[in-house]
């Protein structure tokens, strides 16, 4: 294996783990900025309340973006096992 393979490798693994995260990351910050919000205007200071509407929102995104997300990372492991021996021979 080369150093550039190396490299490739570990660049499309980070590409493909931001493109997987990225929804479930994004739908919980901007969740957590609206009950944050709520919580100044109505001055209600309960830390444990953001914990349920975000694992409502995860678990809907999960619903609408599984599917998508399945998909990416099923053609990134069949593409790194349809080129193990293309990798291992560099």
């Amino acid at each position: 294996m080369t150093e550039e393979l190396i490299m490739k490798l570990g660049q499309d693994t980070l590409r493909t783990t931001a493109m997987l995260s990225a929804p479930l990351l994004g739908a919980a910050l901007v969740t957590g900025l609206v009950v944050s919000i709520l919580q100044a205007i109505t001055q209600i200071n309960e830390q444990t309340l953001t914990f349920i509407p975000k694992m409502i929102v995860i678990g809907v995104v999960m619903l609408l973006a599984g599917p998508w997300m399945l998909d990416i990372l099923q053609h990134f492991t069949v593409g790194l096992f349809e080129n193990m021996a293309v990798f291992v021979r560099e």
